[in-house]
């Protein structure tokens, strides 16, 4: 338990714990050496300094003049009245070292009735002598060492010297870490930062290794578009051929099928490019999604397709590739409309993410099987018939692509609304 309070208490980022692990130290340094000092210096100089007041007074009390002596010594002697005398010892609370003097000089003087030490500069005994009541005022520091926080002021001085030299140093350490999570981060986001490896050898072991991993995906992603793309090229030959062949058919039974056959067989390679081409198109650039979604809805509206906005919260812009992400709005709608009725699109703009909801009215998809459909050419023809339509299960993981690419992630779920398909493309802001 004390464990789990202790990390969530902990800093999240890696300055803040580098200069916790930093300052830890030097504070504890800073609390042991002051607690050695106030025990060791500080109390062994006020009972010896102590110790010697009480003999000068000792020495003025036995004396039958102690009026020289005690202006030689620097000592004012004064009577008091019994009632003048205080009922207990006087002190500052913050006075540390007033406690020794008090358990110091309590059992050197048997006739002391009363010490004052209220005042800062001066120190008050009250005694009790053959002529009655009297008052022996003398300088505080003829008691305890002068300006005994000079040790304290210095080791804090040069604790915090020490701890911002510490910290510069640590900060230039740390910075190539930093500098390698953003591009990492930024890859992810799908876009190339600049980044050269530096600082220690495990540092740059590490950028290296990312490097050399951002240049074989990046050549991987390379040659799957090239595969796909050569392949698409050189199937719509044979399909252009074809559909010319059809055109100059005269009008019969077989060719509005054919024709309808070579278009949908357009349709797919037109699924595998995308799915190829994923979020690679563009560079991310301010967007902003209640707009975009608007433009979304009102062609959807000329293309005679049911789809309509029916929430936007928020505004403001987002760093997005337009074409891509529409492309995977786009595919969600396809798959709304293609297996209910109508869809409904939502958008909500927060500080710290994007959300776009996409809703139908359709049959779903089951709770067991949403991890399963995001797969690439993953069909689930218990819940989304084929029927409805060609395609070859490409257009949840198009989807999923371009929005990993921007960083975020593709919910599937059950529209609480209207009882179907709610897919939410989160953002992270």
């Amino acid at each position: 338990m004390i464990f789990r309070w202790l990390k969530r208490t902990m800093p999240r980022g890696l300055y803040g714990r580098a200069f916790l692990i930093l300052l830890l130290p030097v504070i504890s340094l800073l609390l042991v050496v002051s607690i050695v000092s106030a025990q060791r210096l500080f109390e062994g100089v006020t009972r010896q300094m102590t110790t010697s007041v009480s003999r000068e007074v000792r020495l003025l009390m036995n004396s039958p003049d102690p009026g020289p002596i005690a202006s030689v010594l620097a000592i004012a002697i004064e009577p008091v009245a019994p009632e003048d005398i205080p009922p207990r010892n006087l002190r500052q609370w913050y006075d540390v070292t007033g406690i020794v003097l008090l358990d110091e000089i309590n059992g050197r003087l048997p006739r002391l009735a009363a010490i004052d030490l209220s005042n800062k500069q001066l120190v008050s005994l009250y005694l009790n002598s053959k002529d009655g009541p009297i008052r022996m005022t003398m300088d505080r520091r003829r008691f305890s060492a002068s300006n005994p926080h000079q040790l304290f002021v210095n080791m804090i001085f040069f604790g915090v010297l020490m701890t911002l030299i510490a910290y510069l140093y640590l900060r230039n350490q740390l910075r190539p870490i930093t500098r390698l999570a953003r591009a990492a981060e930024a890859f992810g986001r799908g876009r190339n930062v600049p980044y050269r490896p530096s600082g220690a050898n495990e540092v740059r072991a590490a950028g290296s290794a990312f490097l050399d991993m951002r240049a074989r995906l990046e050549r991987q992603i390379e040659q799957r578009t090239l595969m796909l793309s050569g392949v698409s090229h050189d199937l719509r030959t044979p399909l252009t051929r074809l559909k010319l062949s059809l055109a100059m058919l005269d009008d019969s039974e077989e060719r509005e099928p054919m024709l309808r056959d070579v278009r949908d067989m357009e349709r797919l390679l037109d699924a595998f490019l995308d799915f190829a081409r994923g979020a690679s198109e563009g560079e991310p650039e301010p967007v902003d999604p209640a707009a975009l979604i608007r433009h979304i809805a009102e062609d959807c509206a000329r293309a005679n397709i049911p789809a309509t906005v029916h929430e936007i919260t928020g505004s403001g812009t987002v760093p997005l590739r337009p074409v891509a992400i529409r492309r995977a709005i786009e595919n969600l709608i396809g798959n709304a409309v293609r297996y209910g009725s109508r869809a409904e699109l939502s958008v909500a703009l927060t500080d710290r993410a994007l959300r776009i909801r996409i809703e139908d009215d359709g049959p779903g998809i089951p709770e067991n099987r949403l991890e399963e459909a995001l797969r690439p050419f993953a069909r689930l023809e218990p819940a989304r018939n084929q029927d409805k339509g060609p395609g070859v299960g490409l257009g949840l993981s198009i989807a999923t692509d371009i929005v990993r690419a921007h960083g975020g992630s593709l919910r599937l779920g059950r529209s609480e609304r209207l009882g179907g398909l709610c897919a939410d493309l989160v953002i992270a802001r």
